[in-house]
């Protein structure tokens, strides 16, 4: 595939996935009809078949078809079915045809008595396009190891709900699971065991496999932060590392543990890092992620290269470290993004050219843009797919009451209602949403691992992929229902299971038995 990537390849391959999806999705949708309804077409019934299917792209696709800026590639399309059984798909571009196709396959049901699949809309007409152009999910493979097959399974279902981008967490203090030829004891020793890392041929089968589907897959190396496990490498590189047990002094996590900031040796092996790794996934990556979140001053009092934790101090080295970086990535022909404490709380100096992603509070997305940057939204308080599952650390027996009743730091659990409501733009100047690229939802791995990914991340993560797509307000400026959300996010998780993603469910079969709305709403 990859001597052949091209918008017509990636066309081609989304036609041979559509005719399969066609044969094997198998969604009989009993559970949306009154209770032993006749719901479906008779089988004896005169039929009206689709006797063609004609995909037009309107204009020839660029080299950045391949690995698109934010807003490079025109995603929009549009998808007619005629009530005498024709089919017609335009779009600009070949992602715009992808997601057509998508879209197609979604209007199709399984008959129960027979092996053939239904319409019931005909005749359709869709015009459709994206509200933002930066659609994301943050994989955290660090925590917890993905095998490369659990990543690919991942990418099928972001493609499946029309997200674009997929970042994976590649490392953090706890494992370095990517395979660094220049320097093999990275992963050698910071694997959590021989074989759960990704080798450059691993990895750059999950970027093509992203590529055509639509989904651009980019890394984050989180730095200088989240980075004590190059200790079992690279001992003199680190300061702070593994600190007990006052890890907290130092780190969010354990193990605590940072890379120095004013020494010759860590430039050295940022040097060896970069030159090894960034070719290597330019090719996929108009992206890559810096990191620089949850920076702790303390562990500079500890760092010989130092020996302080005043802002005066350590503002300076973080900005030098910073644009070390950021050269590397240019050089490569990618975009640095990087965490909103580097800009609103280290006042670290950017490029324009940088993307901030946010987390921290409402706010954030509109102190970044007020600044002038281009921003992510991501709050932790709304997108945070990991959080209410109850705390990971063990309370030693004197600290039981203090922690008790043992919640997580983001508690409580983000339902899909919540994660639906939220609005990108809220607070954001109308001058200004121009610079909200979109947003990103995230699942950090703590306490999850592929046994039970796809029931914490689905359908949640698709009520986000939803208001990426058609925006948090209505054609009348108004909050979207989730009275009419609640059913359609309900069948859409019966398609999901349907193609293998195991998602949780959104409510009982009586609910929504009542037919083309839920019998059981909260008044």
């Amino acid at each position: 595939m990859g001597k052949a990537r091209s918008g017509y390849a990636i066309v081609q391959a989304a036609i041979q996935r559509a005719q399969s999806r066609l044969l094997t999705d198998n969604f009989v949708p009993w559970k949306f009809h009154p209770r032993n309804s006749n719901f479906e077409p008779s089988s004896n019934a005169s039929k009206v078949y689709v006797k063609s299917v004609l995909i037009q792209q309107n204009e020839s696709d660029t080299s950045a078809v391949l690995k698109p800026l934010d807003g490079q590639v025109d995603e929009s399309y549009t998808l007619s079915i005629s009530q005498s059984g024709a089919v017609q798909i335009t779009a600009i571009s070949s992602i715009g045809i992808l997601h057509a196709l998508e879209t197609f396959t979604q209007l199709l049901y399984q008959h129960s008595a027979d092996s053939g699949v239904y319409c019931p809309y005909a005749p359709v007409n869709i015009q459709d396009a994206p509200k933002f152009v930066h659609r994301g999910f943050n994989m955290d493979v660090a925590r917890n190891y993905y095998a490369p097959s659990d990543i690919m399974h991942a990418i099928d279902a972001l493609a499946f709900n029309k997200f674009n981008r997929l970042r994976l967490h590649a490392t953090d203090a706890q494992s370095w699971p990517l395979d660094i030829p220049a320097l093999p004891n990275l992963s050698s020793k910071g694997a959590y065991r021989p074989g759960l890392s990704y080798s450059p041929q691993q990895l750059g089968q999950i970027q093509e496999y992203g590529l055509y589907r639509g989904v651009e897959v980019y890394l984050e190396i989180d730095m200088p932060g989240h980075t004590s496990v190059i200790d079992l490498a690279y001992p003199n590189l680190i300061t702070g590392y593994n600190v007990q047990p006052d890890w907290g002094t130092y780190a969010n996590e354990p193990p605590s543990g940072s890379l120095k900031l004013n020494s010759s040796a860590v430039y050295t092996f940022l040097n060896d890092l970069w030159e090894d790794l960034l070719p290597r996934v330019a090719p996929y990556s108009a992206y890559f992620h810096t990191g620089g979140d949850e920076i702790n001053a303390n562990v500079y009092n500890l760092d010989d290269t130092v020996r302080s934790n005043k802002t005066s101090i350590l503002q300076p080295l973080l900005q030098q470290f910073v644009d070390y970086n950021h050269g590397y990535v240019r050089a490569a022909g990618m975009t640095p993004i990087v965490w909103e404490e580097i800009l609103l709380e280290w006042n670290i100096t950017l490029g324009s050219d940088v993307v901030v992603q946010t987390w921290l509070s409402d706010d954030s997305l509109a102190q970044t843009v007020a600044k002038g940057h281009k921003a992510l939204a991501g709050s932790y308080n709304y997108w945070y797919l990991d959080c209410g599952h109850g705390a990971w650390t063990a309370a030693v027996p004197d600290a039981v009451a203090k922690y008790y009743p043992f919640n997580d730091y983001c508690a409580p659990l983000k339902s899909w209602q919540l994660m639906y409501s939220y609005d990108p733009l809220s607070g954001v100047p109308a001058n200004a949403t121009n610079l909200v690229l979109g947003g990103e939802t995230s699942m950090w791995s703590e306490t999850t691992d592929p046994s039970n990914f796809d029931s914490v991340v689905w359908p949640r993560a698709a009520a986000v992929g939803e208001v990426l797509w058609s925006g948090a307000k209505d054609a009348n400026g108004k909050n979207r229902s989730l009275v009419d959300a609640v059913t359609r996010l309900g069948e859409w998780r019966e398609r999901l299971v349907g193609r293998g993603i195991r998602s949780g469910v959104v409510q009982m079969p009586f609910c929504y038995m009542g037919g083309n709305q839920s019998q059981c709403l909260a008044i």
